[in-house]
């Protein structure tokens, strides 16, 4: 047996990596407290031969001057026969290994080797997906657990096989609009690693449809320039299963970075609206100066002209009348999404709405006067003398 555990504990360390000195430290450990507290009333110690692969226990008993307690003590003159050097205080150590020792001591081998193997599994599989964390990961549905909350309400925790490791899709991290069945093959979000699952104590990963870094990550695998670094996203607007807005830079003035996410006859960003099944993604041109942004922001509607406030970082935003419930969107959506990707409080109105306000503040509502349509024009026009779009006044 001693020469077959020194070749396990050798091939151990070889395949797995586990440090062989450790699960010998783990085998005299677990043969001590087990041997010492069932078989021996004294303290025991128990040595694994490196060399031999030998296990041997040995009584250790304190020297004293007289003894009280023979199973724990020893007197100085038979310590002396032991070793000439003993003094009252010392412990004195003598082999004591039974017989059947042999077959205790390959029994727990066993289980201490089999306990390491499982841990070094659960540490390597916890440390390969601690690296994923922040990416994208692929699995399949395992299972659908339906729990009670406490107001009653029924809501689903879905369990996903990532192949060496369990995902778990909470409720806050699902798209309501989504369907999940069994079998399904689901792309995710790394949120964390978890040391401890969800109800065992093996490693689980908690991850997310719902993140706008989904969103993110799968540009970054669909657009090479994305990836690369010279396009850059600079921020996201996203609600999940309905629409996303994001703002896109590009470090190189010959690549036009709107164009590189949407790919030749939209190839490149089909591909992630597929994957989001059907979500709507309006990708715009980031400008440091907040006006261009704005404007930018409220795809697909055109502002003709955007007023900042930036003591209140608020902005309201001219539309042609025919794009206003274009440029609020349904309930509120795209404008809502727009100040979110901007970080702007946006305000909308369409040229009537403005042309009344500004009619009213040169000329008054009761003088009686015709307005000057021409002034009035010239405080919300975007085009330059020359009739051409100014872009510097959207």
């Amino acid at each position: 047996m001693s020469a077959e555990l020194l070749f396990a504990l050798d091939e151990l360390e070889k395949e797995k990596g586990i440090d062989k000195e450790v699960i010998i430290s783990a085998i005299e450990e677990a043969l001590n407290a087990s041997y010492g507290k069932s078989e021996t009333e004294c303290n025991t110690r128990v040595e694994f031969n490196r060399e031999t692969g030998e296990i041997k226990v040995y009584a250790q008993k304190e020297v004293v001057e007289v003894v009280e307690n023979d199973t724990a003590e020893l007197s100085l003159a038979e310590a002396r026969e032991i070793d000439p050097e003993f003094e009252i205080g010392d412990f004195a150590e003598f082999e004591i290994t039974p017989k059947n020792f042999g077959r205790l001591a390959a029994q727990k081998a066993k289980q201490i080797i089999i306990q390491k193997l499982r841990e070094e599994e659960r540490t390597r599989v916890y440390d390969q997906f601690r690296a994923k964390e922040k990416d994208i990961v692929t699995g399949t549905i395992q299972r659908i657990e339906m729990r009670e909350t406490k107001e009653g309400k029924k809501e689903r925790i879905i369990h996903v096989d990532l192949g060496q490791i369990e995902g778990i899709l909470l409720p806050a991290e699902q798209v309501e609009t989504e369907q999940y069945k069994v079998y399904d093959r689901i792309k995710a979000y790394v949120l964390e690693v978890k040391d401890k699952g969800f109800k065992s104590k093996e490693p689980c990963v908690m991850i997310s449809r719902s993140h706008p870094n989904l969103v993110k990550r799968l540009f970054e695998i669909e657009v090479p320039e994305i990836h690369d670094g010279i396009v850059e996203i600079m921020n996201i607007a996203r609600e999940p299963g309905s629409r996303t807005k994001i703002s896109v830079y590009s470090k190189d003035e010959n690549v036009e970075p709107v164009g590189a996410c949407v790919g030749q006859k939209g190839t490149r960003v089909q591909v992630i609206v597929d994957e989001l099944r059907g979500e709507r993604i309006d990708i715009i041109k980031w400008s440091p100066y907040a006006d261009d942004l704005i404007a930018s922001s409220l795809s697909p509607a055109k502002a003709l002209r955007v007023f900042i406030n930036e003591e209140d970082k608020s902005a309201t935003a001219i539309v042609p009348d025919s794009q206003l419930s274009l440029a609020i969107g349904r309930e509120g959506q795209n404008v809502r999404l727009a100040a979110k990707l901007t970080s702007w409080k946006i305000d909308i109105k369409s040229e009537a709405q403005i042309r009344a306000s500004v009619e009213e503040e040169l000329f008054g509502e009761d003088d009686g006067e015709a307005a000057d349509t021409e002034s009035v024009d010239e405080a919300i026009n975007p085009y330059d003398e020359n009739g051409a779009f100014d872009p510097n006044l959207v």
